[in-house]
């Protein structure tokens, strides 16, 4: 074989193995996982619309070079963490409502599409996010549309609403909800936990009652068959009588019979058989009496039974309604014992201040006075000696006199006048102005004091004379 055609034939040979190379690395198969997007020259609809990718799950493709190009769409499950707050429901309360969101890229041929179009070379974050955004706006719409009662009750409703309009607006950028996971539902305003004591309090009611009414049963229960056990002991005691009757006339009959006393055995028979009739009715009368007072027994538990429950449902609401009131009072009595207190230690402070102050003046006044206090006395009495000479006038100004008569005889005693023992005696009457000034703390000048001193000096000189 000549050369030539050796190496056409390893030439040929070359690009046939390139070209399966070529073809082979440019044949792509699609995880389960993964969407194959394949871009760039794709074809057509079969409206005659081009198209802009081929989405392919599952299965392989061919990617024709330069004219074609591809990449994958991750399906792995999105976690999202919605936590939103300050929502606004129908009623126009506030909730809380902390919730997870499941979301992943659909395979549904139309939304496969939408995702190839709008998140084909997103990361997971930025995916994670675009659809957080849809979450939070979708939820709260739901909510405002719900009143908190159905939010709270009927969880299933509320999921079923979320997810309706969460995953409506998920498929328009190709993603579809998988699960929706409300963790807690929580308003700022507490009517949720109030609802929730409202609900505790009728099921501790519902079982009071039950349990007062399954008492109740009991009780009647336990009456009737007291009654039956003592009408059947009745029952067996008459019919024991009767026995005892009927023997008793048997053995008469046999008497009389054997005692040839026919006719008294028949009158024996007749009386004992008269009287058995009507111990007989007397039994009966007994057993009635019996039941009648178990049916009035019964009777009896059962108005008890009802009146006690009524009696505890009131009891129940009165100490309710006597706490609440208590405590109303004891904030208001807290309220006012609050403001007195302010009041009076505010009193305290302005009697303290002015007492301060009248301290601070006094030991001016004593400083002033060369710390003597009885010069510092005496200079007080003496700036308010004006003061008080003004009250003495004041005292007197209205009193009329225009002239002062004085008749005396002359005749006196110890070479004294009458008016002048008169005078003399009015004032030995009034008690000595030193003594009365030493009980206030107070002294007079030394020339008062020395007139004082030998007035009283002469006074019992005088007693003595006159003796």
């Amino acid at each position: 074989m000549p050369p030539e055609v050796v190496i056409l034939i390893i030439v040929i040979a070359v690009l046939l193995f390139s070209m399966l190379l070529v073809v082979l690395s440019r044949y792509r198969r699609c995880p389960s996982d993964k969407i194959l997007v394949i871009y760039g020259r794709v074809g057509s609809e079969k409206d005659g619309s081009s198209r802009s990718s081929k989405c392919i799950h599952g299965g392989a493709a061919f990617i024709v070079p330069i004219l074609q190009s591809y990449q994958y769409l991750d399906l792995t499950p999105i976690s999202i963490n919605v936590d939103l707050t300050n929502a606004l429901s129908k009623q126009n309360i506030r909730i809380d409502v902390p919730s997870r969101f499941t979301v992943g890229i659909s395979t549904e041929p139309g939304i496969m599409q939408n995702a190839a179009e709008r998140l084909l070379g997103l990361r997971l974050q930025e995916i994670q996010e675009l659809a957080k955004d849809i979450i939070f706006g979708q939820l709260r719409l739901v909510i405002a549309t719900m009143d908190i009662e159905e939010i709270n009750t009927d969880r299933d409703k509320f999921l079923e609403a979320v997810s309706h309009n969460v995953e409506s607006e998920l498929k328009k950028i190709g993603l579809r909800l998988i699960n929706v996971n409300v963790t807690d539902i929580t308003d700022e305003s507490g009517y949720i936990e109030a609802l929730g004591k409202e609900a505790a309090a009728k099921a501790i009611n519902d079982a009071k009652k039950s349990v007062a009414e399954k008492n109740r049963d009991g009780s009647i229960g336990q009456a009737e068959a007291q009654r039956d056990e003592r009408v059947s002991v009745s029952n067996a005691n008459a019919k024991a009588v009767d026995g005892e009757n009927e023997a008793k006339a048997l053995v008469a009959q046999s008497d009389a019979t054997r005692r040839e006393r026919e006719a008294e055995a028949l009158r024996r028979a007749v009386a004992a058989e008269k009287i058995a009739e009507a111990k007989a009715l007397e039994e009966a009368y007994a057993a009635e009496k019996v039941a009648e007072e178990a049916r009035a027994e019964r009777e009896l538990a059962t108005a008890q039974a009802d009146t006690i429950v009524k009696a505890k449902i009131a009891k129940e609401k009165v100490e309710i309604e006597a706490e609440a009131e208590a405590e109303r009072i004891r904030r208001k009595a807290q309220g006012e014992a609050d403001a007195i207190y302010a009041k009076m230690l505010s009193q305290a402070k302005g009697m303290q201040e002015m007492l301060t102050k009248q301290a601070e003046g006094l030991a001016e006044i004593v400083k002033a006075a060369g710390g003597n206090p009885d010069s510092a006395v005496q200079l007080i009495l003496a700036d308010k000696m004006e003061e008080l000479m003004k009250i003495q006038v004041e005292a007197v100004k209205d009193i009329k006199i225009d002239k002062v008569t004085v008749w005396d005889s002359g005749n006196g005693e110890n070479g004294k006048t009458s008016t002048a023992n008169f005078l003399s005696g009015l004032m030995k009457s009034i008690p000595p102005v030193q003594d009365t000034l030493k009980m206030s703390g107070l002294t007079l000048p030394d020339y008062i004091a020395k007139s004082l001193d030998e007035t009283k000096t002469e006074a019992p000189k005088e007693n003595k004379e006159a003796e």
